[in-house]
């Protein structure tokens, strides 16, 4: 039974060889039953590859957006802190150009009038319990920085220092309340007192009444004995107002302070003063008005015809 079993064996293997060894033989020589069986079972998968295909295309493609959405996410990320950073570095350059103008304006003005100065950054605004309106610079008693030196900007008188400590100094602004200044009319030199209002408006008031105040009269700070707190012609503001009171002993008037006090970034302390007054040296200039050129057209007769 079992030798029975083996020569099946070995037949069915046989007849299976020969088989091989004849289609391929059939393939060789280019008979087209082997592509006809080979297009016909190609046929037969193709609907099976098709619905493999639809079945198992979306999740290829979820894997792959998966991954394609991580790499892009990671993009944006890179993009965002590039910008942000180049936002902060255009951000800085404005400030230090800024600050750059103010330095160049107070230095200017310093050389004019031969002022002493230290230039400092403001580093806070603040209040204390004596005064309502401060600021704290960066300067102190290392740079030379003493109480009652006056501060100033480009545009004009900033205050004065009330308190020094080694690095830095409380200043005391010109719109607090308390504050009070020796002031004269340019020109006119008419003296007086200026008050400050806790804006930019402070009030004048003038000692005598002999020559009229007008609207746009240019204020200057008088100068204190040894040039302590402040030192001569300091540009202050402009008369916007004047109170000319029929019978009123003194004149009075609203003047608008030339420094913009909520753009303060630096400003430069008055260390030395020169030995002469500058007197109106310092009086702001009027700007210049630019030409506008204008071209006149001048019409031409025509010639008539001769008739």
């Amino acid at each position: 039974m079992r030798s029975g079993g083996d020569n099946r064996g070995r037949l069915l293997l046989i007849s299976l060889i020969v088989t091989s060894l004849f289609l391929i033989t059939l393939d060789l020589r280019g008979v087209q039953v082997i592509t006809g069986l080979r297009n016909g079972s190609q046929s037969a998968l193709s609907p099976v590859q098709s619905v493999a295909a639809t079945v198992f295309r979306p999740v290829g493609n979820f894997f792959s957006d998966v991954t394609h959405l991580g790499r892009t996410r990671g993009e944006i990320n890179k993009l965002k802190a590039a910008n942000e950073k180049l936002r902060q570095a255009l951000i800085n350059r404005k400030n230090a150009d800024a600050e750059l103008t103010q330095l160049k304006s107070v230095l200017d003005l310093a050389g004019t009038a031969k002022y002493k100065v230290v230039s400092a950054k403001v580093i806070s605004l603040g209040s204390t319990s004596s005064f309502t309106q401060t600021i704290t610079i960066d300067a102190g008693t290392n740079d030379g920085v003493r109480q009652n030196m006056t501060v100033i900007t480009g545009l004009g008188l900033v205050g004065v220092v009330k308190i020094s400590y080694p690095s830095s100094a409380l200043v005391q602004l010109t719109t607090d309340p308390a504050f009070r200044v020796g002031a004269r009319v340019a020109g006119s030199q008419q003296i007086g007192i200026l008050s400050g209002q806790g804006t930019r408006k402070a009030v004048l008031q003038l000692l005598d009444n002999q020559t009229t105040l007008k609207v746009g009269d240019v204020i200057l700070a008088r100068g204190s004995q040894n040039n302590r707190p402040f030192v001569p012609g300091v540009p202050i503001g402009e008369v916007t107002t004047v109170d000319n009171a029929a019978g009123a002993v003194t004149q009075t008037a609203d003047v608008k302070l030339y420094v913009n006090f909520a753009a303060l970034s630096v400003v430069s302390v008055v260390i030395g003063a020169p030995k002469a007054d500058p007197r109106d040296a310092l009086v702001p200039k009027a700007p210049v008005p630019t030409p506008v050129p204008t071209v006149t057209v001048y019409a031409q007769p025509s010639e008539s015809p001769t008739p």
